[in-house]
């Protein structure tokens, strides 16, 4: 196995790594920690939530930029080059991106403790649902992409088509 061979499967270990983690962790919060805490005095649930956050703060962080960091090279250098020509391949990945940046500020937006996301957090657990649903259709997508054969028109496609006017005849 070359070096990029290399680069190509520890990108990916990573970004799936990533997903298993911030995703289970988010599912966990959600219908697991937020129901039990919710039986807690509300200086108890007030100060557990604190000290969860803190440490999922790190967590998150850091998951968002695996993300950032293994997704691009995943799809620019892996996967774009075998999918030229290919607009539903394309569509698809770029509705993916677009949830996933969702994602990402919930995400972030439920562990601060700035003033302007304060919306987010008084209402964790609708928000936690919306990051459950993004999370579900980005992995969807992701295995539907993963297992979908290429087009044959992608496949033959040419990286860059021109087009070429056509000029008059001279008459002579």
């Amino acid at each position: 196995m070359d070096s990029v061979d290399f680069v190509a499967v520890l990108s990916r270990w990573v970004h799936v790594g990533t997903a298993i983690v911030l995703v289970g962790g988010t599912i966990f919060l959600r219908f697991i920690l937020m129901p039990a805490a919710a039986q807690l005095p509300d200086a108890e649930h007030t100060a557990l939530r604190e000290r969860i956050m803190s440490r999922w703060k790190f967590i998150v962080h850091t998951g968002v930029l695996f993300f950032l960091l293994s997704g691009f090279y995943n799809y620019l250098v892996v996967t774009r080059p075998l999918h030229k020509g290919d607009g539903l391949y394309h569509a698809l990945i770029g509705m993916k991106i677009l949830m996933a940046l969702v994602v990402f500020f919930v995400a972030i937006a439920l562990t601060g403790r700035s003033a302007a996301t304060e919306v987010f957090r008084r209402n964790a657990r609708t928000w936690l649902m919306v990051n459950v649903v993004l999370a579900t259709l980005i992995v969807a997508i992701s295995g539907f992409l993963k297992v979908r054969p290429l087009p044959a028109a992608a496949e033959d496609a040419p990286a860059v088509t021109q087009i070429q006017p056509e000029l008059p005849s001279r008459a002579d």
